[in-house]
């Protein structure tokens, strides 16, 4: 059964959007079910939200340039759900990023089918995750894409994925309540680091919890593909006895080869490295621990896995009395200036070529009265949760009922920020700059903040302390072109500061060619959940139309058509 809606010759694109009643006859080129049941991780039960009944959930493999559908059912009975997909673009497809300003979420007992067509050039490690309050601490998975032709010019024997997330003993609906509560209560840190969903609590020290194990063979080179889908933790971590990694890939981003000793991830990053094992010949020890540490928390947290030889049964319940390697200190501003793009990039536009430069100032914000605490994380002053948009932005332009040319004026006229809205309107063709300017909270405090951007990959300019300088920090990307990366890290440069004084910038560099509605935001769900995202709105409606095609009534109500349930098949517009 098919349904035509009026077609719209894409200008950009050159493409029909079509509107088709997904029945029985279609089938999804994958399938995620959503679940909530009690999990057992490092042999700790907990009540979690799943993916396809596991953390992680599945590894999905996607082509470069190939349209991928997937069906996400949300088989909970109580919680809505929806699925990002980590550090795609998702340019064309407008209502297939997963977030609460870009599309309605799908309700319990319903399903929604996600089309996606990786860009052409962004080869890499990626993940999913849903994107509603705390579900993101476990319901994610590995996103592989592969490059559609001998475009990566690094050559290895096999690869492997090490996906890290959180261990957190409290539920999810308790750490949320804890932050949302009127009386703001932090939930505590990670409880452990799980590699690949195993781990053992360090208390722990017998038992039949077993750490991961990364299988190798003597005389082989591996790509190992890190994945930094935990909460909070930013994670320092090298190989006993391997201390040669060779960098090639950072958030999806073919890199000129850089070594390192060690890595460190935050949350949402990305990076392969090239490893290569012993030779049969020298390998007389035949395990090695993987040695993972948290940084920039009050108290760090040591754990383990384990790279396994062929031809050996090693230890998996134990971890090291002693560790093997020195215990870490965070490497503020590492990588900066460093990484360099594997192809040379003629897109990467000048200091002179920025139209608009939008700083925005992050500062937690402490208060308290009748004995009560509250914790909030501002941008510019204010703050952003879910329940600010009742309605997703993208409907309410698609509906007119969001007035983009006002919504703009308001924002220049205050730095960047319309408050009515509280985002970031953007004219579609800027070149900005978005400088993200750490300031002192309200006790003095400083923090480290992974930034993600969604909706497009940034030319990453690296940070410092204090003010960001253009003039100086254009000198410093003469012999030093950035990689276009989606998440990157603003470090605390110094331990304390002054309430309100700059302490510490990142900033980036894009053209805002992708319209649509499209989130930035810490991705440390902590700080998410207690407001530390915002909102950037590229283009009005026409450009939103012009790029995508028009949107059927289904997409613009909560449950409506174009979400499926057991008594009706969805009405889907095909994008692509």
């Amino acid at each position: 059964m098919l349904q035509t809606w009026p077609s719209l010759l894409c200008l950009s694109l050159f493409q029909l959007v079509t509107a088709v009643v997904h029945d029985e006859s279609f089938i999804p080129d994958i399938i995620l079910r959503v679940t909530a049941a009690n999990y057992s991780l490092a042999c700790q039960n907990r009540y979690s939200v799943l993916v396809n009944g596991t953390s992680p959930g599945p590894t999905l493999r996607l082509e470069e340039g190939e349209v991928t559908w997937i069906r996400v059912y949300n088989d909970m009975d109580n919680y809505n759900t929806t699925m990002h997909w980590h550090g795609l673009s998702m340019m064309v497809a407008p209502f297939s990023d997963g977030t609460p300003v870009s599309q309605w979420p799908i309700p319990p007992r319903h399903f929604f089918d996600y089309e996606l067509r990786p860009d052409v050039g962004y080869a890499g490690t990626y993940f999913y995750h849903s994107h509603l309050g705390f579900q993101a601490v476990t319901a994610s998975g590995p996103l592989i894409v592969e490059d559609s032709d001998d475009t990566c010019s690094y050559e290895y024997d096999d690869e492997r994925i090490v996906y890290l997330t959180d261990l957190f003993l409290n539920t999810d609906e308790v750490i949320e309540n804890d932050l949302a509560g009127p009386n703001v209560t932090w939930p505590g840190d990670s409880n452990d680091i799980l590699v690949n969903g195993q781990g053992r609590l360090a208390t722990n020290a017998t038992g039949q919890c077993s750490l991961a194990a990364i299988d190798v063979e003597p005389g082989k080179t591996y790509r190992l593909r890190f994945i930094g889908a935990t909460a909070l933790s930013l994670v320092w971590l090298a190989f006993e006895g391997h201390d040669a990694m060779t960098i090639i890939e950072a958030d999806g981003h073919y890199t000129q080869p850089l070594n390192a000793s060690y890595l460190q991830i935050g949350s949402g990053q990305r990076f392969s490295v090239l490893l290569s094992t012993k030779p049969e010949t020298e390998v007389e020890q035949r395990q090695f621990y993987m040695q993972l540490s948290t940084l920039e928390r009050p108290t760090s947290l040591t754990t383990f896995a384990v790279l396994r030889y062929s031809g050996t049964t090693p230890d998996l319940t134990h971890v090291p009395s002693t560790p093997p390697l020195p215990v870490a200190n965070t490497t503020v501003g590492w990588l900066n200036y460093q990484l360099r793009p594997l192809i040379p990039d003629s897109n990467f536009p000048t200091l002179s070529e920025v139209n608009r430069r939008v700083t925005i100032t992050v500062h937690q914000n402490i208060s308290s009265s009748d004995q009560l605490t509250h914790i909030s994380w501002l941008e510019n002053g204010y703050p952003w949760v879910e329940t600010l948009s009742p309605t997703p932005y993208l409907v309410e332009i698609y509906e007119d009922k969001f007035d983009t040319d006002a919504a703009y004026q308001r924002a220049i006229a205050n730095g960047g920020l319309d408050l009515d809205t509280r985002s970031f309107p953007t004219k579609k063709g800027e070149v900005l700059e978005i400088v993200w300017q750490n300031t002192g909270s309200t006790a003095g405090a400083l923090e480290t903040h992974p930034f993600h951007a969604h909706g497009a990959h940034y030319y990453d300019l690296g940070g410092g302390d204090g003010v960001y300088d253009s003039a100086a920090n254009e000198a410093m990307l003469q012999n030093n072109p950035p990689v276009l990366r989606d998440t990157t890290i603003l470090y605390p440069y110094q331990a304390t500061a002054t309430p309100g004084v700059p302490a510490g910038w990142r900033a980036w560099r894009l053209r805002a060619d992708n319209a649509g509605v499209w989130m930035l935001h810490c991705h440390i769900l902590q700080h998410m959940l207690i407001g530390m995202q915002t909102i950037f709105v590229v283009g009005d409606k026409e450009d939103v139309v012009q790029q995508s095609g028009p949107a059927s009534a289904g997409y613009l109500t909560y449950g409506g058509s174009a979400y499926g349930n057991e008594t009706h098949s969805p009405e889907v517009m095909h994008f692509f």
